[in-house]
C-alpha cells in the first residue's frame, strides 16, 4: 500500500484507523530511541530516519542529494514493516537481533535483508524494538555505511 505524504503527520492520518495506532506507537518507540542526530521524515513513500546532509552531506551513494537512510516504517498490504539499514549492514546487530526476537514474540522471525515484517500487528515487539534502536548512533551507522560500500 503506497501512501503519498509530505509529512509524517500526513502519512498517519491517511493510514486506516487500526494501522494508525499500531504505526503510530511504532513512530514513537523509534523517536524516542534513537540516538541524537537521526532525523524523521517521508522517504520513499515511507515514514524515514535518516542522518540529514548537516550531518553527513556525501548523502546516500544512490542519489547523493537524499539524506542517509537509516530506519523506515511502512504500512504494507499485509504487513507493517520496519527496514532497519543497520541489521542489513551489520552481520552482529543481525545475529543479536534474531537471538533476541523470540524472547519476545512467539511467532516466527519474518525478515528479508533490513525488513522485518509484521504480519500480526499485535504482536510487535516495541521494546525490541527500542533496544534495536539505541545500538547505533549516527556516527557509528556513517562509519559503518562508508566500510559496507568501500566494498562494492
Amino acid at each position: 500500500m503506497t501512501i503519498e505524504a509530505k509529512t509524517p503527520d500526513e502519512y498517519l492520518e491517511k493510514l486506516p484507523k487500526e494501522r494508525k495506532e499500531v504505526i503510530s506507537k511504532l513512530r514513537e518507540t523509534v523517536k524516542n530511541n534513537l540516538p541524537r542526530g537521526f532525523e524523521e521524515c517521508i522517504n520513499y513513500k515511507m515514514l524515514g530516519y535518516v542522518v540529514p546532509h548537516s550531518i553527513y552531506p556525501n548523502g546516500y551513494h544512490c542519489d547523493p542529494k537524499l539524506p542517509l537512510p537509516f530506519i523506515n516504517i511502512a504500512s504494507q498490504k499485509n504487513f507493517v514493516a520496519l527496514y532497519h539499514m543497520g541489521i542489513y549492514a551489520n552481520p552482529e546487530l543481525l545475529d543479536w537481533f534474531v537471538v533476541e526476537y523470540p524472547k519476545h514474540v512467539s511467532t516466527k522471525l519474518d525478515m528479508g535483508k533490513s525488513c522485518i515484517r509484521f504480519k500480526n500487528i499485535y504482536t510487535i515487539p516495541y521494546q525490541l524494538i527500542a533496544a534495536l534502536c539505541q545500538k547505533m548512533t549516527p556516527q557509528e551507522w556513517i562509519a559503518l555505511y562508508e566500510k559496507n560500500t568501500k566494498k562494492s
